[in-house]
């Protein structure tokens, strides 16, 4: 895949799963635009590439005059966008926790009306053959207790993909990756020690393994490429096939007892 000269936008693209993506596209060939609130990785990516090719904003993503700002700053160095990835998303928890009316709005305001509302600003300027992808997540079909902020984000996403593939028809594609556990604890700081995982952290996924950036970035590569030209309205699911097991009671080594329950 060729990405050279293509410009490619990442939002919270300077850590986890971000960052890999924004080394990616650069490592194709791309220039890449990346908005992100951690300063000091942003500025840490600025140094390593040239500013010919590479754009660090820092900036809050749920800040509509941000969002403008980015677009504005983006279209006067590039003139137009080749790929889109919104990537960007947090948690602040759920009911459980007591996840407040304006820590769950903030959470979509991210997660949801970000993407929609860059995505807006960039619409005329999308280059032939453009692609957006979002990045979802497994979450947005299952949950864990007191997760609905960002659970209700990622189903947010999933959906608003569809709705933009068909709004979008003839001026970019619209996707989403959905990630399962993805291991990103070599894309935060700087010098983290590899992560270890226990045997059944890898053994419960049925490729025997948890999942890495890369397992995301090369996802979102092959749907920004030609070779996904007849792709847009989808979702692709990568983990490791967690997703596709039916586990009951005494299933896998596993048991469910009520009365632990909390």
């Amino acid at each position: 895949m060729n990405f050279t000269n293509k410009t490619c936008v990442v939002t919270g693209g300077a850590n986890g799963i971000g960052r890999r993506l924004t080394e990616r596209f650069l490592e194709e060939g791309a220039r890449v635009a990346v908005i992100d609130l951690d300063k000091t990785a942003g500025n840490r990516l600025a140094a390593r590439f040239s500013p010919d090719r590479f754009l660090y904003f820092p900036g809050d993503l749920a800040e509509q005059a941000v969002l403008e700002r980015f677009s504005a700053a983006v279209l006067e160095r590039f003139q137009r966008v080749d790929c889109l990835i919104h990537n960007a998303c947090l948690s602040r928890r759920g009911l459980l926790s007591g996840c407040s009316y304006a820590d769950f709005a903030y959470v979509q305001r991210v997660g949801v009306i970000a993407p929609y509302y860059l995505t807006s600003l960039f619409r005329e300027h999308f280059a032939p053959g453009a692609s957006v992808v979002n990045i979802a997540s497994t979450r947005a079909v299952m949950s864990q207790a007191d997760t609905e902020s960002y659970t209700a984000a990622k189903g947010g996403i999933r959906a608003l993909t569809h709705a933009l593939s068909v709004s979008l028809s003839g001026t970019a594609r619209v996707n989403s990756v959905s990630p399962g556990w993805i291991e990103t604890a070599g894309y935060h700081a700087a010098g983290e020690p590899a992560a270890e995982h226990s045997r059944a952290d890898r053994m419960q996924h049925p490729v025997g393994r948890v999942g890495k950036p890369d397992d995301i970035a090369d996802a979102v590569l092959f749907l920004c490429s030609d070779r996904a030209s007849f792709i847009t309205g989808q979702d692709l699911t990568i983990d490791g096939g967690m997703t596709t097991q039916m586990i009951y009671h005494a299933d896998c080594g596993w048991s469910y007892d009520p009365e632990e329950r909390t």
